[in-house]
């Protein structure tokens, strides 16, 4: 049964990651003229109203965005995440807060394709109406991720960007994203594969990204933002993460900037901290 909703969540820690990550790729990907695909596999709702019953409940984008919203001290790339999310708020007040879907169709050119893909039916309702007026360049489907993208790659230009994060309340999501993983690989060993995952006291979490660095990637870059020491009982969530694979060359750079400074206005305690790791194959390195 699914009975995660995002709008419980929007806004906070890791929301802020995996949006900085998508947007420095989205922006990497316009530099050329051809088109692309992005693919979304659990794309939520796609728009989130801050200051509904959902999110005044846990209050995390408090922690999350709202402790970066008003500062104008930031790395250039922040202050330019910031500015999208500007474009949703009006006057100084946060009231709505963007999923994925609505980055990446911000991003995008006239002539790239945005699939989305939500199984809940609530949200793949509010999903269809966000999108109705960009039937053209959005396609919106009530389907299984994981498994549109075993149709949708390789796409026709080349060129494409997919994003997994799921929410992980289901254990098997780690091993659905491990093998998703590798399958795309063989089918489209140029795309940029993003994958959220989060930062928890438990095997399966600790065990994915090591399954991602074995999944035959030749470049990869990993970053985690903790904002808080992970929990000595229960599974609560301390951070989250971002693998890339074929990531921008630009992207290393951006985060190395990023990374300190999240970790200090989102800590929670002193044991907040932010790590990087990127590997290439020196064989595969472009002369």
């Amino acid at each position: 049964m699914l009975s995660y909703r995002h709008a419980y969540h929007a806004g906070n820690s890791a929301d802020v990651l995996k949006h900085l990550v998508l947007m420095l790729c989205l922006e990497h990907m316009n530099a050329k003229d051809k088109p692309y695909l992005v693919v979304d596999t659990h794309a939520g709702a796609g728009m989130y109203a801050l200051d509904a019953e959902q999110a005044t409940k846990t209050g995390e984008f408090v922690d999350g965005i709202g402790r970066l919203w008003s500062r104008p001290d930031l790395p250039a790339p922040l202050l330019q995440y910031l500015a999208l999310i500007r474009e949703l708020n009006s006057g100084a007040r946060l009231r709505r807060y963007p999923g994925s879907p609505w980055i990446a169709e911000r991003l995008m050119r006239d002539s790239d394709h945005l699939r989305l893909c939500e199984l809940h039916s609530t949200d793949f309702a509010l999903l269809r109406r966000e999108f109705k007026e960009d039937k053209r360049r959005v396609s919106v489907d009530q389907a299984d991720g994981f498994e549109v993208l075993k149709a949708a790659l390789p796409p026709p230009s080349r060129r494409g960007l997919v994003l997994i994060d799921p929410s992980y309340e289901i254990k098997s999501d780690y091993l659905k994203v491990a093998t998703a993983i590798k399958d795309a690989q063989k089918r489209f060993a140029t795309g940029t594969y993003l994958v959220w995952h989060p930062l928890l006291p438990s095997l399966d979490a600790n065990q994915l990204p090591e399954r991602l660095k074995k999944s035959g990637a030749e470049h990869w870059l990993h970053v985690t933002l903790s904002v808080r020491a992970p929990a000595t009982k229960g599974h609560g969530m301390h951070g989250s993460g971002m693998f890339v694979i074929n990531p921008p060359w630009t992207l290393e750079a951006a985060l190395n900037e990023c990374g300190p400074v999240l970790a200090e206005a989102l800590a929670l305690d002193d044991r907040a901290a932010w790590s990087l790791q990127s590997h290439e194959e020196k064989a595969k390195r472009p002369t």
